[in-house]
């Protein structure tokens, strides 16, 4: 009696792949947390001689970003755990969950602040000034922002890493919110007799910032928790690899999860009507290795064996 297929085993550079993946995510987060507390050591210096409430605003998400980082490289680690009894497809969801609860807080914390700045601009009677010079601060955090953009998502190129793209992109977001406070500050100085009001009113629009900023960070992980259909390239990418295996005439239904580093995919195949259960089976199991191969943040691939009839669908 012949005996059952041996498993294919998938190369090396798959798992070297996913945590290659891991390394650069971690890296880039803890890399962005230096800069950040380098950028609110001095912006807390600033605030110190020029009591902006521009720049507190700035000190204030900054030190949100630097918490935020810190929680998702928690949740990274936690999305690492491999598939055990009781969470067959893995811990992935750890990554979406938070930065769902991130977005939440975001919202929250910039509510909040906005309220207090709407009170403040309401109630106080804005006599004085604001320092001329405080612009400077934030100017060099938008400088120091966006060489960290610049680098990151050259590199996120290099390597086609899109985690590391989207942690690009929260760079140039912080910079355009410190852009928004230069360009109130400055506006502060031509106009000194109006800088603490134009000050406070700067302040509301990063709170506005702040909460669209959380609402799509949110949304965005919202989705991936509910099983929005992914970009169409990973379709795309899906059903060029089950192609490429002898045997495979074409596919039907391909579904694909994603759930933080890892993806599931469910893809039906078609094969000659005639071909044993034996060579079915082994062709299913070249496909999975080949998408696995072409898309190594696959961590399992369900492979549905259906007849090949000429233009029935």
């Amino acid at each position: 009696m012949p005996k059952f297929p041996e498993p294919i085993h998938l190369p090396t550079n798959v798992y070297e792949a996913r945590a290659k993946r891991h390394e650069q995510i971690v890296g880039g987060a803890k890399w962005g947390i230096k800069i950040r507390l380098a950028i609110i050591l001095f912006e807390v210096i600033g605030f110190i001689f020029t009591n902006s409430s521009t720049l507190f605003m700035e000190v204030v998400a900054s030190m949100l970003d630097v918490i935020s980082t810190v929680f998702l490289i928690i949740c990274i680690q936690l999305a690492r755990k491999p598939p055990d009894k009781d969470h067959p497809f893995g811990h992935g969801r750890y990554e979406p969950l938070g930065g769902l609860l991130l977005g939440a807080l975001l919202c929250v914390m910039g509510a909040t602040l906005l309220i207090q700045q709407l009170m403040g601009t309401i109630q106080e009677e804005h006599v004085g000034y604001i320092n001329y010079l405080a612009w400077i601060f934030p100017a060099i955090a938008v400088v120091l922002l966006e060489i960290c953009y610049r680098y990151v998502i050259r590199t996120a190129k290099n390597e086609n890493s899109p985690a590391l793209a989207a942690d690009a992109y929260h760079y140039r977001i912080d910079a355009l919110t410190s852009l928004l406070a230069t360009m109130t500050l400055i506006i502060a100085a031509f106009l000194p007799h109006w800088s603490l009001l134009i000050d406070h009113i700067g302040a509301i629009f990063i709170n506005l910032l702040m909460i669209g900023i959380g609402l799509y960070a949110a949304s965005e992980n919202f989705h991936q928790l509910m099983d929005k259909i992914p970009d169409e390239v990973f379709f795309k990418t899906v059903k060029e690899a089950a192609e490429k295996v002898s045997g495979v005439l074409d596919t039907e239904k391909i579904l694909i999860q994603l759930y933080g580093p890892d993806a599931h995919v469910d893809i039906d195949i078609e094969v000659d009507p005639q071909l044993t259960v034996d060579l079915a089976h082994k062709i299913s199991q070249k496909v999975r290795t080949e998408i696995q191969k072409d898309w190594p943040a696959v961590r399992d691939v369900t492979v549905h064996i259906e007849p090949y009839y000429p233009n029935d669908h």
